[in-house]
């Protein structure tokens, strides 16, 4: 069997305690027997976006009717998994490792996919954070002088990893000059070195899956956990994985997805700006029908939002599974008047989320996280979970769920300039190596660069006629409004730290993708090409 070849561009310190021969020898295994069936689910997507755009139409599967009028439930949680009241996000670098830890959090999702940027030191890196906590070997002081350590006596946020999506691959691992899956690289890498260890503390490897569109997909991964405990001599059943609903072909197949996992699930969580994001680019073509308005005038109270989020809800909780609900995004700063009205705003959207029967939901940043504790602690109480409440009352149609003209707002011109500084600055930071960024008070990742230049795109090609000016939304229109959003913010950072940033380099980028008139599937694909 083709071994792996490492093809960094610069070594990272202690890399072989990472990539040694046994862990590669493992990749090359995944690789060898899991790839070739992620090209054809690959190819899958393709052919089904092709049905969607002839077709204008989704549906729940006629074929899979069986499994979702079935009787049967997912493993149960294990026990580091049983109360999820709270989650904090964030990518694996070591001052992150820390904080989220000793967050309070119940859960950290420890980000390998869309809150990290995949250079080559991020990769290593995460690994070596995750590794190092695990072991207690994570205490550091950075360029400060400031000290960071896992509390000694605080009961520490259970781990679960997010690797890449299906979609990316890792340049930098090869077999047979065919590059690894980057999903199966962060995830073997992972289990490798930390499963064992993981059982002893009394946890386990878990994992949030990211952007499946299928159940197939679901089953793939499935086959990849089996593989992996039987190939390693762990248990079968000790992985567990939360698969994040967030592309609109998964949420008609949220019970087969869980289905095809109900040895290794324990949950689906709502992702919010992927799941608007694969609407547009599933119905890109759709008409007016399928038109979003400005991102921040899509709530989670939006009618096809609440079918989405209440159907999850449902459906975990008939089968047994933890539902989580989606992100509180505000960082907050030194402005109390700020926080006050952005506190107010999060605990109205946790409290609607623990109401409708959420078992637990996202914060990205540990400031954050009593106020959500709070909203779910009421509802909770010393309940680990509310998996009692079946939500019988909920009926979702496919309708329902693709009815995005029921909200009643409009794309503006200030929707359009957000989208362009939103996405140069997110960008920016990506290129950088960065994955979570702080914009306008936000915490943003991948997703919202998605967002930003799939509504500019869907504008243009939908020939909109903006709410606030009237003005119908051309290549040359927003080529003149992104022009100004671009001295001002060159403007605001000033001339030296605008050229050595390279803040026209990811203003370039957006653009291009924004106005092509072929729509590129996910932006991380040409941005990759622009990593070092």
């Amino acid at each position: 069997m083709s071994a792996v070849t490492v093809e960094a561009p610069t070594p990272q310190p202690r890399q072989e305690e990472v990539l040694t021969e046994e862990a590669l020898a493992f990749l090359a295994e995944l690789h060898r027997r899991f790839t070739p069936r992620r090209d054809e689910l690959l190819r899958a997507r393709a052919r089904r976006r092709a049905e969607i755009a002839a077709t204008g139409r989704l549906d729940f599967l006629p074929e899979t009717a069986a499994v979702r009028e079935g009787d049967w439930r997912v493993a149960p949680a294990p026990p580091a998994l049983e109360d999820r009241r709270v989650e904090i996000t964030g990518p694996t670098d070591r001052k992150m490792t820390v904080n989220a830890l000793n967050s309070g959090a119940r859960v950290w999702l420890a980000d390998f996919e869309d809150a990290s940027s995949p250079t080559w030191a991020n990769v290593i890196g995460g690994q070596l954070s995750l590794a190092d906590a695990y072991r207690r070997r994570i205490d550091f002081t950075d360029e400060r002088g400031k000290e960071y350590a896992l509390r000694p006596d605080a009961e520490l946020a259970t781990v679960v990893m997010r690797p890449r999506g299906w979609h990316l691959d890792e340049r930098h691992l090869t077999v047979g000059g065919r590059a690894v899956p980057g999903a199966l690289v962060d995830f073997g890498l992972y289990f490798f070195h930390n499963a064992a260890r993981l059982i002893e503390l009394g946890k386990g490897p878990y994992f949030y899956l990211p952007k499946l569109e299928s159940h197939l997909e679901a089953r793939l991964w499935n086959d990849v956990f089996v593989f992996a405990q039987r190939e390693l001599g762990i248990p079968e059943g000790t992985v567990r994985a939360t698969v994040l609903i967030e592309t609109i072909t998964a949420a008609f197949e949220m019970e087969e997805i869980l289905y095809e996992l109900r040895d290794h699930a324990s949950g689906l969580n709502a992702g919010r700006w992927d799941y608007l994001f694969s609407i547009v680019k599933n119905f890109r073509d759709g008409g007016e029908k399928f038109v979003l308005p400005d991102r921040n005038a899509v709530t989670m109270t939006a009618p096809f939002m609440r079918a989405y989020t209440e159907l999850l809800v449902r459906t975990c909780h008939k089968r047994g599974a933890h539902a989580i609900g989606g992100m509180a995004a505000f960082i907050p700063s030194r402005d109390a008047q700020a926080n006050a009205l952005a506190f107010t705003k999060v605990r109205a959207d946790k409290d609607r989320e623990a109401g409708d029967g959420f078992d637990g939901s996202w914060v990205a940043h540990p400031g954050l996280v009593a106020v959500a504790r709070e909203s779910f602690d009421a509802v909770l109480g010393d309940r680990p979970h509310q998996k009692h409440r079946q939500r019988e009352d909920v009926k979702v149609t496919a309708d329902d769920l693709l009815a995005i003209d029921s909200l009643d707002a409009r794309p503006t011109c200030e929707g359009l300039r957000n989208a362009v500084q939103v996405g140069t600055r997110y960008l920016q930071s990506w290129l950088a190596g960065r994955g979570a960024v702080a914009v306008f008070n936000l915490m943003e990742d991948v997703a919202t660069a998605e967002i930003s230049r799939s509504q500019i795109w869907q504008w243009i090609n939908t020939r909109v006629v903006l709410a606030d000016t009237g003005e119908p939304v051309t290549r040359e229109f927003v080529r003149q409004v992104a022009a100004d959003q671009l001295v001002k913010m060159r403007d605001e950072m000033g001339e030296d730290a605008f050229i050595t940033g390279g803040w026209e380099r990811a203003f370039d980028l957006l653009m291009r993708l924004s106005l092509e008139e072929e729509y590129v599937d996910f932006l991380t694909l040409p941005a990759y090409e622009l990593l070092d």
